[in-house]
């Protein structure tokens, strides 16, 4: 990746203009332009998560994994399991970070919580995480997530 500097007097230096070239709308541009979506997005150290009873309080570096199952959202977390009735989209926005990834259309893992990844049948793969959890990455977001590891 290259970058270059221009300056110009007329565009303030608090709300700079950031153009991106680039052959196409791939690879690291996505994820330079993810990275510039958030940027200055103050991220939440925790989260109030809504369960039928009481609202908990969960520190966002804590979640492993996210995955709805029937109609109720599973929050897992180092500390245990939190189920909620809000939508996994809602979530992710709510969490707000590039360390959240789908990897399917039921799921979204926490990168700091990934130990290893093992090719599956039909192009998926399987994620081991933290707390002997797995979980199954759809082929369809396997790209994405290789994306965000580097790879």
């Amino acid at each position: 990746m290259h970058q270059r500097f221009e300056q110009h007097s007329e565009i303030p230096s608090t709300d700079p203009l950031v153009i991106i070239q680039a052959a196409d709308q791939a690879g690291q541009v996505t994820a330079l332009q993810d990275y510039l979506d958030h940027f200055q997005v103050r991220q939440p150290g925790i989260i109030p998560i809504k369960t039928p009873d009481r609202l908990v309080m969960v520190k966002t570096t804590t979640i492993i994994l996210a995955e709805v199952q029937a109609a109720t959202l599973m929050v897992y977390t180092v500390d245990g399991v939190v189920e909620t009735r809000e939508t996994l989209r809602h979530l992710v926005e709510r969490l707000g970070s590039p360390d959240f990834v789908q990897v399917s259309k039921h799921s979204v893992l926490n990168l700091d919580h990934l130990l290893s990844l093992e090719d599956s049948f039909s192009g998926n793969m399987t994620a081991a995480l933290t707390n002997q959890l797995k979980t199954a990455v759809s082929r369809k977001y396997v790209k994405l997530l290789m994306q965000r590891l580097g790879i």
